[in-house]
């Protein structure tokens, strides 16, 4: 079967920067599941699975824009301490869920100096090109409680 809207795909993957770090893998692990066409992997990545069958190997190439957006300067800020009451010892590196203009929205302290904390509200790979070396190891039809809930179910997916 191929890989097409409505199918439940099973992946090995590794991610790499343009540095050739390895920034997440599938290797040791269970392969990743995903709905194709309901918006469960990022665009690029998706893009270049369709048509594919169970077996191939492939490596996708994923610009900033097919993936977790260019980085945004608007979304780097500087807060007055006091806006993370009852946590006493802020460090880079942390990250909260902050109250944005669009709802909650997850930010990464990216320096403190004296009373103010610098955080930033990209997405951590934002403005990365994404390098991703693909197995795919099953392809089969979703079921209707898939659909209905826009995700997979089962090993590798989402359990209710």
């Amino acid at each position: 079967m191929q890989i097409a809207d409505r199918s439940v795909v099973s992946f090995h993957y590794t991610l790499t920067n343009d540095r050739g770090e390895v920034l997440d893998s599938s290797s040791g692990g269970s392969p990743l599941a995903y709905l194709h066409g309901s918006g469960n992997i990022i665009p690029g990545l998706e893009k270049e699975l369709l048509g594919k069958v169970a077996g191939d190997k492939l490596k996708v190439t994923v610009a900033p824009a097919e993936g977790y957006g260019e980085r945004d300067a608007r979304l780097v800020q500087e807060v007055p301490r006091r806006a993370f009451q009852g946590i006493k010892d802020i460090k880079p590196g942390m990250s909260f869920t902050a109250q944005g203009p669009q709802g909650p929205t997850r930010v990464t302290v990216t320096r403190v100096a004296g009373d103010m904390v610098t955080v930033d509200g990209n997405h951590p790979l934002a403005g990365e090109t994404l390098n991703f070396d693909v197995e795919i190891t099953q392809v089969r039809e979703a079921s209707e409680e898939e659909l209905a809930h826009g995700h997979v179910h089962g090993e590798g997916g989402h359990h209710h």
